[in-house]
């Protein structure tokens, strides 16, 4: 496919502190212990066909439902990542902001469109008025090796928004959508692993691939510093919606308005839905394709997987400065 000339690479922006001393890249050519080695990539990161894919159609429909007036803007914010994170539950979240403005569907301009051009892009988004934040959500731009530079060279201030979780119930929730559309692939085990004996990952899954955070977010901090990236815990999201969101509110300079009285708790789906709290209409919950049931996976593998990404984990930690507390949380089950 034809590739937008990119521009070149500005000098690293990332601060040694926020560099742990072994890369992530480094790790993944790293024996974790005897017999567990870590199947390192080939080639570039891999598209998963499955991964939601949004149609020019749909992209037009976005752009033009908006009203009539303010002006078509490129974004300021973006949600990056990461796919089966929670983005979608914070993109509806935010839109509740009357200073948010976003496009509903996925973009993927950074990854899959940027040869359409900016305008392109520009015409996407929802008009806004003075003072109003353009937004849109594509998690897979978190993995995609070019977005950052992309990113950067469009505008070097842009905030940008990463929703994480625990890795391994990432993993599974990722396998669990893709064995929606298509039931007759292999088994979570089968496609975890290169050789189960030896207890070898397959690091190129990228079901897997997507949960190794501190590989990908070492390509962002060549661009962007670490004060303008929020990472959002896709846990807390559903434990504490209102405290998560406050949180993103005061990282894109918003008034607090998305509080408490915005959510309730849905205990059918097990998460939180959006209500309007100037009205008692039905709460707007996600669509089906949300909180659905994970297949029962071998425990055994569980356990590998979190032995897998626990170096992985931990250098994430040291990198954002957040512990996400993944591990405790394992040990407490």
């Amino acid at each position: 496919p034809r590739r937008a000339p990119d521009t070149p690479a500005p000098p690293t922006r990332a601060s040694n502190a926020s560099r742990p001393g072994v890369s992530a890249a480094a790790w993944l050519r790293t024996a974790l212990a005897p017999g567990e080695v870590i199947a390192a990539p080939s080639g570039a990161f891999e598209r998963d066909p499955q991964e939601s894919s949004t149609t020019d159609e749909e992209l037009s429909r976005a752009g033009s439902t908006t009203p009539d007036y303010g002006e078509k803007r490129l974004p300021q914010a973006l949600i990056v990542g990461v796919k089966k994170g929670g983005t979608r539950a914070l993109l509806e979240a935010i839109r509740a902001h009357p200073d948010v403005r976003a496009v509903g569907v996925e973009p993927h301009f950074f990854d899959r469109n940027y040869e359409k051009g900016l305008e392109w892009y520009r015409n996407v988004m929802p008009k806004t008025l003075d003072g109003q934040i353009t937004m849109e959500k594509t998690p897979s731009y978190f993995v995609t090796s070019e977005a950052p530079k992309r990113i950067h060279s469009m505008a070097k201030d842009t905030k940008l928004i990463v929703v994480v979780r625990n890795p391994v119930t990432r993993a599974i929730s990722d396998y669990t959508q893709t064995l929606s559309k298509k039931p007759e692939i292999p088994t979570f085990e089968v496609l975890a692993f290169k050789n189960r004996t030896l207890g070898l990952i397959d690091a190129s899954w990228s079901a897997i691939r997507i949960g190794i955070y501190a590989l990908h977010l070492e390509n962002w901090l060549q661009y962007f510093p670490l004060s303008q990236i929020l990472f959002v815990s896709g846990e807390r999201l559903i434990i504490d919606p209102a405290g998560e969101m406050a949180k993103v509110q005061d990282f894109l300079g918003l008034k607090r308005i998305v509080t408490e009285k915005h959510f309730y708790f849905n205990k059918t789906k097990g998460f939180p839905c959006l209500k309007k709290p100037e009205d008692s209409s039905a709460p707007r919950c996600l669509g089906k394709s949300k909180g659905r049931t994970h297949p029962k996976i071998d425990p055994d593998v569980i356990h590998r997987l979190r032995k897998f990404y626990k170096p992985f984990n931990v250098m994430f930690y040291q990198m954002t400065g957040q512990d996400f507390q993944w591990e405790q949380e394992e040990s407490d089950k």
